[in-house]
């Protein structure tokens, strides 16, 4: 819009200015020191000078000036969905360079987060298609095998068939969980709000999940800064799901003998619900990353035993729909706690 033969054009303008201001400056002390030069003489030599370089700056400077402020003021009530009318109808220089300095950060910093954004959808969709490809070709690969040969082999055909469908079973959910944290980021799914006592669901996450902390014989048990039940209102079946993937995730990386604990605490008009584990821990540089989708914070780990990688994004997600808020304390070798918040009913 603004091109460089019009900045030319203005610096041009500029010295043409400041030479006609010199000239007329050279004049007016001449004509001063001049005999029988009279002071109106004087006067309007000065008053030349000073119309001449106010048209020469009115002409091909403030004129230019005003269209890069009407233009930015323009930009900015658009983006405010203001009138055009909002402009001051004068300005300053100072005005100006405020204005531009302060448009100038804005869309540098708008232009970071485009950036930042196309960063993270690459690494989304990178990590989205390894997680893919990894069921998908062992499923391959164990079809392949059976066909090749071994599908009358009744010692391999069984266990290769319940490989595949292990694999089968794991693809749909990996399918099934980015699914639904595209629903939830689009706002298409509704919470079913309703008022339920957070230890009763506590205890049947406990009981769902009590096998398989058997088989690493780690306990599970409750503890509460009340007496009675805590009533909260939110939806239930979603609270469940956020409890499953954390108090499972204890249960995941805590180490055999050890305990997955959930506390339940009042803080104001909220219930605060933590689950905690004595396990291997998070390192302090990725526990501010645990809640992205597919971050791992051991690479080293194998996904059979890590999971989706998006049961912390969708934890996450569920809490924020909520309008509560979650977070990750941790330390290596000691353990970690997951704590969030819900609204309590109000009687």
């Amino acid at each position: 819009m603004f091109r460089s033969k019009n900045l030319s054009s203005t610096y041009i303008a500029l010295i043409i200015a400041s030479v006609l201001s010199v000239i007329a400056s050279l004049l007016t002390f001449w004509f001063t020191h001049s005999a029988g030069k009279t002071i109106s003489t004087v006067l309007i030599l000065f008053a030349s000078s000073y119309f001449l370089t106010r048209y020469f700056l009115e002409r091909f400077v403030y004129r230019k000036i005003k269209l890069i402020y009407k233009f930015i003021s323009h930009t900015k009530a658009s983006l405010l969905s203001e009138s055009e009318d909002s402009q001051p109808a004068t300005f300053t220089i100072d005005d100006v360079s405020e204005d531009v300095e302060s448009w100038a950060l804005q869309q540098k910093t708008a232009i970071e987060k485009l950036e930042s954004n196309e960063e993270f959808r690459k690494e989304f969709l990178m990590n989205l298609s390894h997680e893919l490809k990894t069921p998908l070709f062992s499923i391959q690969g164990y079809i392949a095998t059976l066909l090749d040969g071994e599908l009358d082999n009744k010692e391999v055909n069984r266990k290769f068939l319940k490989n595949a469908a292990k694999s089968a079973d794991r693809l749909g959910s990996l399918v099934q969980d980015v699914d639904l944290i595209s629903k939830m980021e689009s706002n298409r799914l509704p919470l079913a709000y309703s008022t339920f006592s957070i230890q009763n669901l506590i205890k049947e996450v406990f009981d769902e999940l009590g096998p398989k902390a058997v088989v690493k014989n780690i306990s599970m048990r409750m503890k509460s800064s009340s007496d009675g039940e805590t009533e909260v209102s939110a939806d239930k079946d979603k609270i469940k799901q956020v409890l499953i993937n954390l108090i499972e995730n204890g249960i995941r990386y805590g180490r055999d003998d050890g305990e997955v604990s959930a506390g339940i605490y009042d803080v104001d008009e909220a219930c605060l619900i933590e689950i905690s584990d004595n396990g291997m821990g998070i390192p302090e540089e990725a526990v501010h990353r645990v809640f992205e989708r597919f971050y791992r914070t051991d690479k080293a780990r194998t996904r059979e035993n890590a999971g989706s990688g998006l049961g912390l994004a969708i934890v996450k997600h569920i809490v924020e729909a909520h309008g509560q808020s979650i977070s990750c304390r941790s330390r290596l070798d000691v353990g970690s706690t997951f704590g969030f918040t819900l609204e309590k009913e109000k009687f």
